[in-house]
């Protein structure tokens, strides 16, 4: 039994959570803990709320550690005992990963200094900073870190990652199940492939909220430089 504990904190975005939760749940070897600090309802930042199966103090181990994104990370990057438990997790999972913005979480817990990772495309020039290399990939695997882009990545971050826990055919048979062959109806789901207007719009909606996460991470990494 592979053993999968995914991070629960308030404010998380749901889809970061679901779409590699669904793909796992998919295997019959996959054994999966939504983790929190206590086992009160977590609301996610669509209004979901989620009921956690394992706490910080009893989670065991796991074989995967898995860290969603969204507006909470704030949060979560400076909330010790979830920093705690992530450092712990990380130093015997046989896998550390996340989607979109887990991984800053991951790199306030020192767990990506060294290693190739991606996260969110807004919010790559933040990962350097934890000593992390950036690559402005879908999915990055890098020996035993495994991290996707923003939201809708998540689903294909859990089929590699899925390759490497549970082989090939099943994952092939899993995809097929759950239908997942995207076709976008529209194009433009990246700078790259978005219009310049549209980029230059979204950059300024969230120029607030990215120099506020940004003002976080500087502080975290000068009051404690990312551990080796």
């Amino acid at each position: 039994m592979t053993r999968i504990g995914m991070l629960l904190f308030p404010n998380l975005t749901l889809l970061d959570l679901i779409g590699p939760q669904q793909v796992f749940a998919s295997f019959p070897q996959a054994q999966i803990e939504l983790v929190a600090a206590s086992r009160d309802l977590v609301r996610a930042d669509s209004a979901v709320q989620i009921l956690p199966t394992a706490t910080y103090a009893d989670a065991g181990t796991f074989d995967v550690v898995f860290v969603p994104g969204g507006y909470g990370v704030n949060e979560a990057m400076q909330d010790a005992a979830t920093i705690a438990f992530l450092s712990a997790q990380g130093q015997r999972a046989r896998w550390v990963t996340s989607v979109c913005t887990g991984a800053l979480v991951l790199g306030a817990a020192g767990l990506l200094r060294g290693y190739r990772a991606t996260t969110h495309w807004r919010y790559l020039e933040l990962l350097p900073s934890f000593g992390a290399h950036a690559a402005d990939e879908r999915v990055v695997l890098d020996r035993n870190r495994v991290t996707g882009g923003g939201v809708t990545a998540g689903i294909d971050f859990a089929l590699v990652l899925a390759q490497e826990l549970f082989g090939l055919d099943q994952t092939r048979r899993v995809q097929l199940y759950l239908q997942y062959d995207p076709q976008p109806p529209l194009s433009g789901g990246s700078p790259q492939t978005a219009p310049a207007e549209i980029v230059e719009a979204v950059l300024a909606q969230r120029a607030e909220a990215f120099e506020r996460r940004r003002a976080i991470v500087q502080r975290l990494t000068e009051a404690a430089p990312p551990r080796a």
